[in-house]
């Protein structure tokens, strides 16, 4: 009787158990009941960044362009196995590890596909394949906030800026997408805000490609001679923003801004001399006879090569650049007139671009560091411990081509709505100085087409309305490999040589060329853009 009891008991357990296992099972595979509890078992996934846009000064968008696509895979069925052609690398092993979550995830694919069963989306990628002016765009990091330039800068305004796209999606209760069942896209406008710059992007396009040509390392820099704008500003190499990693495990120079950062000056300072002295009672059509070499203090200073020039003039010293004429000129002028003019022209002061963005300060000895004659001497021909950014360059050359004006450069324009494309604060706001008489500019003009015209800087002159400018090689102190000295090879000038329109600086950093072969990179981005001048 007792073993009869106990069988019958474990019958009731087992018809039990088995009506409970019954019911779950039909619970868990039942679409019917996964939909009614679908406030239990719903998901809402975001797949786009949601940050705002950075333009170019016509609101043409830099960023959040061209598309890419996302893909909503459900891990146990035929969607993950398909998925690993469409995906390489990295994104492999990120869906093997998402596939063990037990739950559906999204997935970036490298091209869109056509695959039955699987939910696709297109989104569009922060950067572009081949990235436009990323020095001063800057990149995220792996949380989606800026890292570097104006995506560090603005990072507040720019997270939230930008429409949020999700993807509203049910499952059963075994956590399988529901088949009979669309996952939806959801949309959540953002506060729209975005930064505009100053740069013009098919400009920009025309100098990053010129320069991709052209310099290993290095900058190039356009100006807006009337307003100060920076409409291209190109640092080489270039990077990846969306593969940082591999530079800063290559230890490359790539991330460096070069355009921002200071370098050897050389004799694209000799100008600012010229000009300091057609303010003073000094004779700058007085004849010196260059010997190649001059003696200060018991220390040697040589022109390029040791060539000795001859007779020159001020207008003959600049065409054939003549350090030793430069070098008793500065003399002449004295540590506090060299001083004030090249810090009324920008020099030895953190350049202020818009937006709180900076450049580097670069280097002025001051006047009691000139009062040392040797810093004197080697200071008044772009030597001695004088550093200056491209963009200080460039903007101390416009002054020239300004009727005397020094204009503060500027990179960022304005806050804007990108929704509405309306400028809602505008961070233009150029200091504006006559650093030198308007006579006096006219005269430097003068001469520096002269330096175009017949000087070392022939290779300068664009095919059509001329140009004006200056070459310098300045010494680094280094050298490469093989033995040979490195240099600082720099061409600014401006275009066209009547009435200029730009102002431009090339700068080919610790390389074996030379500032003439600068001058002729000069000409060809000169040469790209005479379509606005001739507008």
């Amino acid at each position: 009787m007792h073993a009869k009891r106990l069988i019958a008991a474990f019958g009731v357990v087992m018809f039990i158990s088995v009506i409970v296992y019954g019911n779950l099972f039909l619970l868990c595979s039942n679409t019917g009941y996964a939909i009614r509890a679908q406030s239990q078992s719903g998901y809402l996934q975001q797949y786009s960044l949601g940050r705002g846009n950075i333009f170019d000064c016509n609101f043409r968008q830099l960023t959040n362009v061209e598309p890419r696509y996302i893909a909503l895979a459900s891990p146990g069925d035929d969607s993950y196995t398909a998925l690993f052609s469409a995906v390489s690398g990295n994104k492999q092993k990120e869906l093997f590890q998402a596939a063990q979550a037990g739950k559906p995830f999204l997935i970036e694919l490298d091209y869109p596909i056509s695959i039955s069963g699987i939910w696709q989306f297109e989104d569009t990628q922060r950067y572009l394949d081949t990235p436009i002016a990323q020095h001063l765009i800057g990149y995220l990091n792996g949380d989606g906030d800026g890292v570097s330039g104006v995506e560090r800068l603005f990072n507040e305004e720019l997270k939230g800026g930008g429409t949020v796209e999700q993807v509203n999606f049910a499952t059963t209760a075994s956590g399988m997408l529901l088949t009979n069942q669309q996952p939806k896209t959801v949309s959540t406008q953002g506060t729209g805000l975005g930064v505009m710059l100053t740069i013009d992007s098919a400009m920009q396009r025309i100098c990053e490609g010129i320069g991709a040509d052209n310099i290993e390392q290095g900058a190039i820099v356009v100006m807006e001679t009337a307003t100060g704008r920076i409409k291209a500003a190109v640092s080489l190499p270039s990077y990846t923003p969306t593969d940082v990693a591999s530079h800063i495990q290559n230890n490359d120079s790539a991330l460096l801004n070069q355009y921002i950062s200071g370098y050897n000056v050389g004799s694209v300072f000799k100008p600012v001399l010229a000009a300091a002295a057609l303010q003073t009672t000094i004779d700058t059509n007085a004849t010196y006879i260059c010997k190649g070499w001059e003696s200060i203090n018991g220390h040697i200073y040589r022109c390029a090569h040791g060539t000795a020039h001859g007779e020159v003039d001020m207008q003959r010293a600049l065409e054939v650049s003549c350090n030793c004429y430069f070098l008793n000129l500065g003399l002449q002028l004295g540590a506090k007139d060299v001083y004030d003019i090249a810090s009324l022209m920008g020099f030895g002061s953190t350049t202020a671009l818009g937006g709180g963005y900076t450049a580097n300060s670069g280097n002025l000895p001051n006047p009691d560091e000139l009062t040392d004659l040797g810093q004197l001497a080697s200071v008044s021909f772009g030597q001695g411990k004088l550093l200056a950014t491209p963009i200080q360059i460039t903007a101390a050359t416009n002054v020239f081509a300004n009727e005397g004006v020094y204009v503060s450069p500027t990179l960022i324009e304005a806050q804007v709505n990108g929704y509405t494309k309306e400028i809602t604060k505008s961070y233009y706001n150029p200091q504006r100085v006559q650093a030198i008489p308007q006579q006096d500019a006219e005269i430097m003009r003068k001469m520096l087409v002269s330096v175009v015209e017949n000087g070392l800087a022939t290779g300068a002159k664009p095919s059509s309305h001329g140009a004006g400018g200056k070459t310098g090689t300045a010494q680094t102190g280094r050298k490469n490999a093989n033995g040979d000295e490195l240099y600082d090879a720099w061409f600014t000038g401006f275009y066209p040589a009547e009435n200029p329109k730009y102002t431009v600086t090339v700068l080919m950093d610790s390389t074996t060329r030379s500032g003439e072969e600068a001058a002729y990179i000069f000409a060809k981005i000169c040469n790209a853009l005479s379509y606005c001048v001739e507008e």
